[in-house]
This record gives C-alpha cells, structure tokens and sequence, in this order.
C-alpha cells in the first residue's frame, strides 16, 4: 500500500484548508485510514480515522467539530477538510492504513503504513 497526503500549505487562523490522501496497492477499499499530525517538537498525534466498512469515524478532541473526515473509495482517496484552523493545527500531517478489514483505531501502533506527511503551517 501506497499513501500519498497533499494539500498542505500555509494559511491564516480562521481559514479552512482540505488534505488528500491518495492510496494505491492491495484492497485500498477495504482498510481503515486515519490521519495523524506532529508539530515541531512534539510526538505524533492522532487526528481523526475512518472505517472501511459502516463510516464510523472517530476524531481527536482537539479537532472536534472543526475537522472532518472521508473518503472516496471509487478514486481510492481519503480527505481532511480543516475548519477554523488554529495556530496551534500547526504540523506536519500524515495519513496512514491499517490492515485489510480491521477496525478504526486512534492507536498509530496499528496501522501499517504511511504516507510521507504534507505540512500545515497556520499563522496567527
């Protein structure tokens, strides 16, 4: 499995910016994806994850409310639209899949593979 996250840029607070994550390889369809982040300095966090299945999603407080998850499974693609960005979104974000038919998780332990991050600078 293949990810590749883009979208990243440098916006102001209060603006809405949208992250794509383009997944190729075995069965894309049927995995779990979720998005994590990690500011300058900090340990990666979990961010919000979307199930293969029944669209359960699951979202860190942190971004509850203002940051939304989906996905596309006809063009293999899984998106985070960002609402009333804060200075303190700032990071480098990363999308990331499980194992074929597992479920969501926030735990990054549990997920296999990784795309190579796209950065998300927010200015106050």
């Amino acid at each position: 499995v293949q990810l590749q996250a883009s979208g990243g840029g440098l916006v102001q607070a209060g603006d809405s910016l949208s992250l794509s994550c383009a997944a190729s390889g075995r069965s894309v369809a049927y995995r779990p994806m979720g998005w994590f982040r990690q500011a300058p300095g900090k340990e990666r966090d979990f961010v919000a994850a979307i199930s293969w299945n029944d669209g359960s999603k699951i979202y860190a407080d942190s971004v509850k409310g203002r940051f939304t998850i989906s996905r596309d499974k006809a063009k293999n693609t899984v998106y985070l639209q960002m609402n009333s960005l804060k200075p303190e979104d700032t990071a480098v974000y990363y999308c990331a899949s499980r194992d074929l038919y597992s479920s969501i998780t926030l735990s990054q332990e549990n997920y296999a593979y990784w795309g190579q991050g796209t950065q998300v600078t927010v200015s106050s």
